[in-house]
């Protein structure tokens, strides 16, 4: 072979492989994939409108709806046709479009790099209803019907023979969270999944940003707006208590500040009367229950997504398995005693290293202090989140004496001389307690009692 064709297979070669790992990327069910091909389209549009290419987005995965036309227009009218090409096209079609299969899988849905899961659908509705408002100086009164309105009513109205808290969820698990592929729900999905309410809340907090942006600002390009809100950084010593941008960890405080001062029975219920306007489905408006289901689910709603933290399960952070078989608790308990893990020492800032210390102390309990699983029943990180430990139903090891009649619940970090952030306070004192006594069906008064780490711990 000469030089210059060994060259040429070098290159060749070099080129394959780019293209291969590319497409491989791609593959992955995260929202960094996923941002990527969104910043490639933009790369090879020169001069294209985030509201253009949200709207290409939209036609690609098929999303034009009676409601959604009604409030965005047609996506085939509006939008350019030469923007996508056909990998992209395929890419798009398969990341964007929502559906549950049979077998319990979700699709349509990413791993975001906070640990959480989320639907892209109402995500991208929420921001082309802020970008309409934003660049074509329209109302803004799409934003929450299109990103959580609809699929509350609908879910409400469709399992209004069910107890409200089975009206919404449920939460999954992927396959793997470094290289994401599957994600499968752990029970039988309602229209609100957990990973289609993170999605609408997200759409809302995005779409009323853009919204609202000074008239002199014009808006980032469509991967700078899901970069920022998404591929966030918090920095030791800053934490979530420095933090005054719009970051995903922070989209329940931020969804319910958005939403609070609004009548949500009302604003459900008109979304309704528009679905069956739309649809033709006068009959469902005749239904004298549908005023009940609304008010029972939005109570469900809110305690379940306001009231309670967000709690990663351990199928996320990697738990191993319960060694024997777990002990379960009976059922309410009355005690919630408050540790810090003194080692690790340092609070942790984000899913990595918050999943890394996890696993950490399961091990550390496991394998030298022989008990069957971590000892605490939650773990508070930094981050944003509260890591399951035993859970709700399993009793722990946590406080000698006290394992069966409370929960215990540790921060990560060592605070023997100073606090923990405000902001995991106030996941634990004031959501993670709340939760406790109804939203999980469990203890109907508690007392809160403080604890040292790990090393004073005893069945």
């Amino acid at each position: 072979m000469t030089l210059s064709g060994f060259l040429f297979f070098v290159l060749a070669l070099f080129c394959f492989c780019t293209v291969y790992s590319r497409l491989t990327v791609a593959k992955l069910h995260n929202m960094d994939s996923f941002i990527q091909a969104v910043q490639q389209v933009e790369d090879t549009n020169p001069g294209l409108s985030p509201l253009e290419l949200v709207r290409a987005l939209r036609r690609t995965a098929g999303h034009d709806d009676m409601m959604t036309i009604h409030f965005l227009g047609a996506s085939y009218n509006l939008t350019k046709t030469a923007i996508l090409t056909a990998s992209s096209f395929r890419f798009f079609d398969k990341a964007i479009h929502h559906i549950v299969t049979d077998s319990g899988e979700e699709r349509g849905v990413v791993l975001a790099p906070d640990g959480t899961t989320v639907a892209l659908a109402p995500l991208l509705l929420g921001i082309e209803s802020g970008l309409k408002v934003k660049l074509k100086g329209t109302p803004a009164v799409g934003i929450f019907p299109l990103t959580l309105g609809r699929t509350l009513g609908l879910s409400f109205l469709s399992l209004q023979d069910f107890p409200p808290s089975y009206r919404l969820g449920p939460n999954g698990c992927w396959d793997s969270v470094a290289h994401p592929k599957m994600f499968k729900l752990s029970r039988s999905a309602t229209l609100a999944t957990d990973a289609v309410i993170n999605g609408g809340m997200d759409g809302l907090i995005l779409g009323t940003d853009l919204s609202n942006l000074p008239a002199s600002k014009q808006p980032l390009a469509l991967s700078e707006i899901l970069r920022g809100y998404y591929n966030f950084i918090l920095h030791e010593g800053q934490g979530l208590d420095d933090v005054t941008s719009h970051i995903s960890p922070r989209r329940r405080e931020l969804s319910r500040a958005i939403l609070k001062p609004l009548d949500l029975h009302s604003q459900v219920m008109e979304t309704l009367a528009l679905v069956w306007k739309l649809e033709n489905t006068e009959w469902i408006a005749l239904d004298t229950g549908v005023g009940k289901a609304v008010k029972d689910g939005l109570d469900a709603f809110v305690h379940k997504y306001w009231d309670c933290p967000h709690i990663i399960p351990r199928c996320q952070w990697g738990a191993k398995a319960h060694r024997g078989t777990p002990i379960p608790l009976f059922l309410p308990l009355q005690f919630l005693y408050v540790h810090h893990t003194y080692e690790p020492s340092l609070p942790c800032l984000s899913f990595q290293k918050c999943s890394h210390n996890m696993r950490a102390m399961q091990r550390f309990h496991q394998d030298d202090r022989g008990w069957s699983d971590i000892g605490y029943s939650f773990v508070v990180g930094s981050d944003g989140y509260v890591y399951e430990g035993r859970g709700w139903k399993h009793r722990g090891r946590h406080t000698r004496g006290h394992n069966d009649i409370g929960y215990g619940v540790s921060i990560i970090g060592n605070y023997n001389a100073t606090l923990p952030s405000r902001h995991a306070m106030d996941l634990l004192r004031h959501r993670l307690t709340r939760c406790a006594v109804d939203g999980g069906g469990l203890a109907a008064n508690f007392t809160i009692q403080g604890h040292r780490g790990w090393e004073h711990f005893r069945e």
